[in-house]
């Protein structure tokens, strides 16, 4: 497919399609979680949705991006954009008939995210059909924009309907955004031609060749490991904050809050952008997950909202520079031709521990707050403080990690990138 300057028009269509989706998803994800807390007052149920939710990226994240190199990416889009909007129509329905169930809110989750799952990849690789080199560094930045509006935006957006509405005004909206998005993609699908995919080798021979690219050198794999078990603390912040504030707080406030912490993370992303990063890239990753960690232990200590969206501020300024330097010494430690093979599997491991935080973190706050008779919203904040300190001891194994410290030079030999 030539790709021509008015391409570049359809990928900005396509873009506000997907920004458009991401805050009516972002904003039923909200909901969902002030609904069921609201409902039964359970972190447990909480964190069950939100898993339900997640899981179906972790399982069809590697048989979806072969599907995207296989078929019509654009027509994968539509289908997974319109089936999806299945999953929140059933949600819908069922509180027209008055209160939605814990397993019919998890059925339509589940549902969401399993189609879902199959347009991510398709949508990825779409902006690669049409752009050209020199136009990914710009849509990469409007790429990131869009994933985090249901972060930025949703919340407080979310947080004022329910305000004056309920549940269902947020679902309404969240499915005309479905419309929206598979209309912008069938206008940019017009007029394009689908290129002939190549055929991939099979989905077992691509695992081993990602595990042998990541375990070449053992620091890459140490930093895989660490990146799981960093995803693991920082899931116990993203599930059990939500119950931690609405125990002292209503939903609009607890939206405004969201929206705030998260602003720490645009500012950081935005400082990165214009200055870049200097220096070591081992001593920005420790540094940056011990401050996290911190700052995490911070949002438990007291029933403030202001000193939580202080220290939640902080906590999600510190996730871009460990991110990037995560980023920057593993992609410079992979042979080239491995290089997306391994990042599949990378994003595999490396999420394992948003699982098991799901998994963990409402039983662990529930019983916390039982047990000691402060409330599930304080056994969160205990949970929380607890993941807080484990992240900041865990930075500071990366000091004296010699194969870490090695990764640093980023050289891969000859014979390492062409091991396959």
């Amino acid at each position: 497919m030539e790709k021509t300057k008015n391409n570049f028009y359809k990928f900005l269509l396509l873009w506000v399609g997907e920004f458009i989706s991401s805050i009516g998803g972002g904003m039923t994800s909200f909901g969902l979680g002030v609904y069921v807390f609201s409902k039964t007052g359970s972190a447990t149920a909480m964190t069950m949705v939100t898993l339900v939710g997640f899981l179906p990226t972790i399982l069809l994240g590697a048989p979806a991006g072969v599907l995207a190199d296989r078929y019509d990416r654009r027509l994968l889009m539509m289908l997974g954009d319109g089936l999806s909007g299945l999953g929140v129509l059933f949600i819908f329905l069922c509180m027209l008939q008055g209160n939605a169930a814990l397993w019919q809110i998890c059925l339509g989750v589940g549902i969401s995210a399993v189609f879902s799952s199959l347009m991510a990849p398709a949508y990825r690789a779409t902006v690669t059909d049409l752009l050209t080199k020199e136009e990914y560094a710009k849509a990469s930045g409007l790429v990131s924009l869009a994933d985090s509006a249901r972060y930025l935006i949703s919340p407080v957006l979310a947080g004022i309907l329910l305000a004056v509405s309920d549940m269902k005004l947020i679902l309404g909206i969240d499915i005309a955004t479905f419309f929206v998005t598979v209309a912008v993609t069938a206008v940019v699908k017009k007029g394009l031609v689908t290129k002939k995919q190549e055929e991939v080798s099979g989905f077992t021979q691509a695992l081993k060749e990602g595990w042998q690219a990541i375990t070449i050198k053992k620091g890459v794999l140490n930093l895989v490991l660490l990146a799981s078990v960093m995803t693991c603390f920082m899931g116990f912040m993203q599930v059990l904050c939500e119950p931690m504030i609405l125990s002292f707080c209503d939903s609009k406030t607890l939206g405004i809050a969201e929206t705030i912490c998260a602003c720490g993370m645009l500012v950081s992303s935005l400082m990165l952008g214009m200055k870049g990063a200097k220096g070591s890239y081992v001593r920005m990753l420790w540094l940056a997950l011990f401050g996290a960690g911190i700052a995490m232990a911070a949002c438990g200590v007291a029933e403030n909202i202001v000193l939580i969206c202080i220290a939640g501020f902080l906590f999600f300024a510190m996730l871009p520079f460990a991110n990037t330097a995560l980023d920057y010494l593993t992609r410079t430690n992979i042979p080239v031709n491995l290089q997306g093979r391994a990042w599949g599997l990378i994003g595999v491991i490396s999420q394992l521990g948003y699982i098991v935080a799901y998994v963990l973190a409402g039983v662990c706050a529930d019983g916390i707050g039982k047990k000691m008779q402060i409330g599930v919203g304080r056994g969160a904040a205990v949970v929380i403080i607890i993941a807080g300190i484990l992240l900041s001891v865990t930075a500071l194994f990366i000091i004296n990690n010699q194969k870490i410290r090695e990764l640093e030079r980023g050289d891969v030999s000859e014979s390492e990138n062409n091991f396959s």
